[in-house]
């Protein structure tokens, strides 16, 4: 790709942010308590979409979906089950292509991993420090959420020294 300048791309003056993050899940309601009971994330409505228009923006025959926003800080999770057509469980590796992972910035990795742990999430290691490079002495940790899509605690280099 060529070296772009700021601003400079095909729809670039446009671009505002990132609104949503969508990710499909088996059981609304399960993971609305899920997200809701670790992060305090409580949907700002919970809403069906069906019909023609549904099905061609979502490139599915005769979809129906029950879909719910969660802000997150300055941008929305928003949860989708799909009750036509069921979709399959979620199966990807970290390396797959089309494989997603949100990423929670917290100020004490430490301690919500703990309180997390607590709870009974299984992560795939205590919080490591990154020791080299752009990303130099922040902190991250991976776990899944109940439908096993993979989520990343993010603690940021403050300077400070942590556990």
């Amino acid at each position: 790709m060529a070296n772009r300048e700021l601003g400079h791309g095909l729809a670039a003056r446009n671009l505002k942010g990132v609104h949503h993050v969508g990710i499909p899940v088996r059981d609304l309601a399960r993971s609305l308590e899920w997200y809701g009971e670790l992060f305090g994330l409580d949907p700002a409505f919970i809403e069906i979409d069906e019909g023609p228009q549904a099905s061609k923006i979502v490139q599915l025959a005769d979809a129906r979906m029950r879909f719910a926003f969660l802000s997150v800080g300055n941008t929305i999770l928003e949860l989708l089950e799909y009750e036509h057509p069921i979709g399959r469980d979620y199966d990807r590796r970290n390396c797959d292509v089309g494989a997603i992972h949100l990423c929670f910035e917290v100020d004490d990795i430490s301690r919500v991993h703990q309180l997390l742990h607590e709870r009974g999430v299984e992560f795939s290691t205590q919080p490591v420090e990154i020791p080299a490079g752009a990303l130099k002495g922040e902190h991250c940790c991976y776990f899944r959420d109940p439908d096993g899509i993979q989520l990343e605690l993010w603690q940021r280099n403050t300077g400070a020294a942590t556990s």
